[in-house]
């Protein structure tokens, strides 16, 4: 019942992204892009995790870009379908990923640098649908949440207002991000408490 629900939710809310009008959507990603470059979690890191973006996906080139100028080490993600797991590589540029399955970009291991994942002190985590608890719905991989698992650093979601719910369905292993970037601000995620 859980994963069908869940799956009726990433559609529906692919949809209402796919829906905004191209104005709204830049007028969103500008302020989320603003709000998440001037917060205290993005000053104080030094090394960053982060996917690149595709499609309807709030645009992470410009992060990354800002990333470069602000002298921060940009790691980017590679999926290991084999391990269900990711490894991160240091991106300088661009020219450094390669089209892999599904049509994603991910870091050409023979041109980048591994960067330890203990090393990464923000990660932005992708998603498609979340609570005000941190709890999120992905792609459906379930990569983040093994991720997550073993992650004590900060972590925030690119969130507009059109992806945010009172609550979302959540599996005994789902884990929360710790911050939303919001179009309005940051958002620090509420503690749930099992009644």
């Amino acid at each position: 019942m859980e994963l069908l629900e869940k799956k009726e939710l990433r559609k529906a809310t692919i949809s209402k992204l796919k829906n905004l009008s191209i104005a709204e959507r830049q007028k969103i990603e500008e302020q989320l892009i603003h709000n998440l470059l001037h917060s205290d979690q993005w000053n104080k890191a030094n090394t960053i995790g982060i996917t690149v973006s595709q499609g309807f996906e709030w645009n992470t080139k410009k992060i990354i870009e800002a990333g470069w100028k602000a002298d921060k080490i940009i790691s980017v993600p590679k999926c290991i379908p084999s391990d269900k797991k990711l490894d991160f590589y240091q991106l300088v540029n661009f020219n450094q990923l390669e089209v892999v399955y599904y049509n994603l970009l991910e870091p050409d291991p023979k041109q980048t640098n591994k960067i330890e994942f203990d090393q990464i002190d923000l990660l932005i985590v992708p998603g498609l649908l979340f609570d005000r608890y941190g709890f999120r719905i992905g792609f459906g991989g379930g990569y983040y949440d093994r991720l997550l698992a073993n992650y004590t650093g900060e972590t925030v979601s690119l969130v507009s207002e059109v992806q945010l719910v009172h609550e979302v369905p959540t599996e005994t292993f789902d884990l929360p991000v710790k911050h939303l970037v919001t179009e309005t601000g940051i958002r620090t995620a509420k503690v749930k408490t099992v009644s």
